[in-house]
């Protein structure tokens, strides 16, 4: 019973769950943001572009 209480208690200190957690919603944030901005800009960049001649 105590090695089973002692498992119990190691996987419940451990971090890297928690860490890995945060990571994700940092990633999925930043995915966020970059296609909020590649939305409001995107247009405004491909008119920059095509009023370009060669």
């Amino acid at each position: 019973m105590s090695k089973f209480i002692a498992v119990l208690r190691n996987v419940t200190v451990r971090e890297e769950g928690a860490t890995m957690v945060e990571y994700g919603l940092m990633v999925a944030l930043i995915a966020v943001v970059a296609v909020a901005a590649v939305g409001t800009l995107g247009g405004k960049v491909a008119d920059t572009f095509s009023g370009l001649t060669f």
